[in-house]
């Protein structure tokens, strides 16, 4: 009897690997059919939370203006009355105390559309920070040493304090979000499960409140400075099947 070629013989692998797959085919469509059902079957939601902590701080810019016939008197005075006042602000023991401007410039007349030199204007600003509480006092103390300008004062937080508030308001805007979750699905007779995703939005450090752009300076009675209270915004947003 004659042998038929190997290449002829009839082969059953391949018809089984399509069995195998098929099947694996079968088991796949409904349980990714299960997957898309829980992923839709999500509740999205977004808390707010707020802290309102204690503005203890002042930062505080002050300076110098001087107006002379000549630049050397003008110069000369400006460094006089400045030195002066960053010898109190030390004294006071004034946190980042920085020069912040330095200036020298003509100072012009105008009568009958002409100009006329008629002096210079010299300039010199410090920058520091001190409690809120003593700022008033700091700021007559300077100005009794020579300032004669006050070009801002801002109030604003500690970090440290700032940096607790902000974990206060996330907790808070955590809870905010579930609250609402758990309202919305009560009132459909569902249930809260477990927490999909968790996006934090912002923690929000306030910003320093500015008590003044530019005054000049003046002697008066003690300077009060109220630091008030700043809030401390931050935002949560949950993704919460049921």
């Amino acid at each position: 009897m004659k042998s038929l070629p190997f290449a002829s013989l009839p082969c059953q692998r391949p018809s089984r690997w399509l069995a195998l797959s098929l099947a694996l085919v079968a088991l796949t469509i409904p349980m990714s059919a299960r997957a898309q059902e829980r992923l839709l079957r999500t509740l999205t939601v977004t808390g707010q939370g707020r802290e309102s902590i204690a503005a203890t701080l002042a930062d505080v810019t002050l300076g110098v203006e001087v107006r002379e016939s000549s630049a050397t008197a003008v110069q000369a005075e400006v460094a006089r009355r400045m030195n002066g006042v960053v010898n109190v602000l030390r004294s006071r023991n004034v946190e980042q105390l920085q020069t912040t401007g330095i200036s020298l410039q003509p100072n012009y007349e105008y009568r009958n559309n002409q100009q006329r030199l008629v002096g210079y204007i010299g300039t010199s600003t410090v920058s520091y920070r001190t409690p809120s509480n003593e700022a008033g006092a700091v700021i007559d103390a300077a100005i009794q040493a020579g300032a004669t300008r006050i070009d801002g004062i801002r109030l604003t937080a500690s970090d440290s304090a700032i940096s607790t508030a902000q974990k206060v308001a996330l907790q808070a805007a955590t809870q905010d979000a579930k609250a609402q979750a758990d309202a919305v699905l009560a009132a459909l007779n569902l249930s809260r499960q477990e927490i999909i995703s968790i996006s934090i939005n912002s923690a929000t450090p306030p910003t320093p409140r500015p008590l003044m752009q530019r005054a000049e300076a003046m002697a008066a009675d003690a300077t009060p400075i109220i630091g008030g209270e700043q809030d401390v915004q931050a935002s949560v947003t949950l993704e919460i099947r049921y």
